[in-house]
């Protein structure tokens, strides 16, 4: 399927989901909409990645695209007035249009009635099934190996360290399972459930379903982690995740220079404090230890000096460590084994 990624001035750096469709997703990617890089291509910002031209507006994407995937999403998940012309002409031409905010674009008067006339899909990413209920406590009674990987802050690489994972074990041959639980994981896996979007009480159960079902087929499940135990706004969703899944294991994820929480003017704990706080987050409902480290040194300029990086995160957290796009995420997978 061929489609077009909406990214207008955040390409790449605060455009997570966009960079993780162009990694992961079995899409074939024709366009990057960002008004701000017109004219250059996705391999002259992220060069690992599968590379399409970076134009203006809708109106420079070839006729023949599928689907229009809204690639970025703001604190809050809003979404901003500027892109409308944007759905619109997608909408237009008969186009779907996928979307991971908290906005739904369904529910949206005017997108909905292009739609319909068009025979297009809206499909709203980050609305959750209407059948969740509470958590049980008995995700640990699967008899997968179930891994979740957990931050220092968000946008640290969570996604991308337990996507990476999961396809290097299945690439070993492992039975591994994949848990998406934020809306770049559903867009790139094409299901899961978003959980900063479920009501509180059935987040945790939300997360439970998901691991149950996959434990039931799959030796290894992966799942996706979200925020972090300390984030002002977020940390609810990391909550949810972490005791919902009863993980056997978790793996710490952090990138390399970040010493405050993104977005907010709060310093962030010392990295080697985050082993105790999750280990004892977990513990009332499982034996869960920190068995790895994620790096993410997309902002450290060579691989000499972000191999030591690594080491040295590895060190303070007392556990292997890899930088997964960079390096690879074998280190960590082997521990797993």
């Amino acid at each position: 399927m061929k489609v077009a990624l909406l990214a207008h001035e955040k390409f790449p750096d605060r455009a997570k989901t966009a960079v993780g469709v162009l990694r992961y997703a079995d899409y074939d990617v024709v366009a990057v909409l960002d008004r701000d890089n017109d004219g250059t291509r996705v391999s002259d910002h992220v060069p690992d990645v599968q590379d399409a031209p970076v134009v203006a507006s809708m109106s420079d994407v070839p006729d023949d695209v599928d689907a229009l995937i809204i690639g970025i999403s703001p604190i809050g998940g809003a979404f901003e007035a500027s892109w409308r012309p944007d759905v619109r002409n997608a909408l237009e031409r008969g186009c779907d249009v996928y979307s991971g905010l908290h906005y739904f674009l369904g529910e949206d008067e005017e997108f909905a009635e292009l739609a319909a006339e068009h025979g297009a899909e809206l499909w709203d990413v980050r609305k959750p099934p209407e059948d969740l209920g509470v958590a049980d406590g008995v995700a640990d009674s699967v008899d997968a190996t179930v891994v979740a990987t957990v931050g220092t802050d968000c946008s640290v690489g969570k996604m991308t360290a337990t996507r990476e994972l999961y396809e290097a074990a299945r690439e070993e041959g492992l039975d591994a399972a994949f848990v998406a639980t934020g809306q770049t994981g559903i867009l790139i896996e094409g299901e899961g459930i978003p959980i900063d979007r479920v009501v509180s009480d059935f987040a945790a159960g939300a997360v439970e379903r998901m691991v149950l079902e996959a434990g039931a087929d799959h030796d290894y499940v992966f799942v996706e982690g979200q925020a972090s135990i300390v984030h002002p706004a977020y940390s609810g969703v990391t909550a949810s995740i972490v005791h919902g899944a009863q993980p056997d294991h978790l793996v710490l994820c952090h990138e390399a220079g970040r010493d405050s929480v993104h977005g907010y003017d709060q310093q962030l704990p010392p990295v080697e404090s985050f082993v105790d706080r999750y280990e004892s987050f977990a513990g009332p409902v499982a034996d869960a230890d920190v068995i790895g480290g994620m790096l993410n040194t997309r902002g450290v300029a060579d691989n000499e000096a972000a191999r030591e990086a690594v080491a040295n995160f590895g060190d303070a957290i007392d556990a292997p460590a890899d930088d997964p796009v960079r390096f690879g995420p074998d280190t960590v997978l082997e521990v797993i084994r």
